[in-house]
């Protein structure tokens, strides 16, 4: 199928997530899966702008969680790390499919309004699927049976009114090895965001006249 020019994820399993300050993104990898606490848009978006700059074409991206968890914000900077214009990126709510020009096609759907794997079907998605472009799907637990069985997920969840819950898991070997490729690059990340924040300057103790 021609791609189109152009101009989004449930609650997380139960379970603690490790978290060490609420101001940070805190994280807990694993081999198999990387659990986030996520306080700003802007960290949700650099989790996405991670996992875009580390694929190539023919990854197919699982969004699951409730509205304004943060799925638009994850794919925003997902485009990003494609080399596509951010602010390009809305949120599919009408139009089921918006697709994206970077170094590689980004395929943004939402199934949200769908009812039957005919419907979604009929949009397409066999066709994307099997494609080289990167397919973003958001509601993709609405479909569960169509879901390829290579995939990245990721869950998002509310916490508090500022903070985001991420769950991020891999469907597959090709997955498996993008998630420790991710969970690396995210741990260099925050790394050299803590070695940035300025260190307080000592206090001073008057001595006793």
């Amino acid at each position: 199928m021609p791609l189109r020019p152009s101009s989004k994820p449930s609650q997380l399993p139960s379970g603690p997530v490790q978290v060490t300050r609420q101001s940070k993104a805190s994280c807990r990898p694993s081999a198999e899966l990387l659990e986030l606490v996520l306080s700003s848009h802007s960290q949700t978006e650099r989790l996405g702008h991670i996992i875009g700059s580390m694929f190539t074409g023919g990854e197919v991206l699982a969004l699951i969680g409730s509205l304004g968890a943060g799925k638009t914000a994850l794919v925003r900077g997902i485009a990003a790390g494609l080399d596509v214009p951010p602010e390009s990126v809305s949120s599919p709510t009408f139009v089921l499919v918006h697709e994206y020009y970077g170094r590689v096609p980004l395929v943004h759907i939402d199934l949200y309004r769908l009812r039957t794997v005919t419907e979604a079907e009929s949009i397409g998605l066999d066709d994307y699927r099997a494609g080289s472009m990167v397919v973003a799907i958001e509601w993709a637990d609405r479909f569960p049976e169509w879901l390829p069985a290579d995939r990245l997920e990721v869950q998002l969840a509310h916490r508090t009114l500022t903070t985001r819950g991420a769950l991020v898991t891999a469907q597959g070997p090709r997955s498996a090895t993008l998630l420790t490729r991710i969970i690396r690059a995210w741990q260099v990340v925050s790394r050299a965001s803590v070695s940035r924040k300025p260190a307080h300057p000592a206090r001073r103790r008057n001595s006793a006249r």
